[in-house]
């Protein structure tokens, strides 16, 4: 396997400002932040991507997604939160490591846009 920087970080070999953490998971800040406290859920174990973890990857940082999410909202006073996942490079997956982002909002923050879809019909659904 190539070097894995949240693998890294995992292990403490990369500096991080971890945020929370448990057996199978690790919540660190994100270097690139959408928002303030805009954290990185990860596994504890190398995982690709979703299509490679499956439910299982998922249950590993589900607990600590929560928990994140709690601890966000409070320290931060957010009104809430975004939670999202990319897995492969054209959902715009950036690190071969599954990760789960938390992005803490508030009202007319302008962070992100709601997505909007256009209506379908029923044949193209």
């Amino acid at each position: 396997m190539d070097s894995c920087v949240f693998c890294d970080i995992v292990a403490g070999e990369a500096e991080a400002f971890v945020v929370a953490s448990s057996p199978t998971a690790v919540a660190f800040l994100d270097i690139a932040p959408l928002s303030r406290g805009h954290s990185l859920v990860v596994p504890t174990r190398h995982v690709v991507d979703l299509l490679e973890g499956g439910a299982e990857v998922l249950h590993d940082v589900a607990p600590l997604v929560e928990q994140t999410a709690r601890l966000l909202v409070k320290e931060f006073r957010a009104h809430g939160i975004n939670l999202f996942q990319s897995s492969g490079s054209a959902a715009g997956q950036e690190v071969g490591h599954f990760h789960v982002h938390l992005v803490p909002r508030w009202r007319d923050d302008g962070v992100l846009r709601n997505l909007v879809g256009v209506p379908a019909a029923a044949g193209d659904l």
